[in-house]
């Protein structure tokens, strides 16, 4: 089963969430907020995917964080304000057996299901 991880309230974790319900693909909706967020996952994710593509550096949460804490981020230190700071998880993050991705695209989620209904 596909899991979506994101927060309610975030556009892309939306428009997510409505791709998947319109194209009849089963999932579960996971909000890190109200459902929690872990450094198991984080490391789970990490291990498909490079950490840096897990922080999202456009948020606002990130702006607010002092230049001097941002400069020097390291995996550990990244994962640590994302646990403190979920708004800072580029999202949604789709998990399953076989498919791991962070962000929205309507391309790649299309030929991804294309290749693998059967």
């Amino acid at each position: 089963m596909l899991t979506v991880y994101g927060i309610m309230s975030c556009d892309t974790c939306r428009t997510a969430r409505k791709y998947l319900a319109e194209h009849d693909i089963e999932f579960r909706f996971h909000d890190i907020r109200e459902d929690g967020l872990t450094l198991e996952m984080l490391e789970r994710w990490s291990t498909g995917l490079d950490w840096q593509k897990l922080l999202n550096r456009r948020s606002l949460t990130w702006r607010k964080i002092p230049e001097v804490d941002r400069n020097d981020m390291d995996k550990e230190r990244a994962f640590e304000l994302i646990i403190d700071r979920p708004t800072l998880l580029k999202r949604p993050v789709l998990e399953s057996d076989s498919f791991l991705a962070v962000g929205f695209s309507e391309k790649r989620f299309a030929e991804y299901w294309s290749e693998n209904s059967s």
